[in-house]
């Protein structure tokens, strides 16, 4: 079984673990209520995408 010769620094560990963060989601206003909502998906609060009525969403 391979075993390392060496221990692996900090250095050379948190390299390898640069690309590992969490990215934040690209967050827009919807263009036809102005809520808050990811780019490229169908707006939560008024089913609108694209500017066209996708789901029927239930006003509380």
């Amino acid at each position: 079984m391979a075993v390392p010769k060496r221990k692996t620094s900090h250095s050379k560990r948190n390299k390898r673990r640069a690309h590992d963060g969490l990215v934040a989601p690209n967050v827009i206003a919807c263009p036809e209520c102005g809520e808050s909502t990811v780019m490229h998906r169908t707006c939560p609060h008024c089913g609108t995408y694209r500017g066209r009525k996708v789901i029927v969403v239930e006003s509380d």
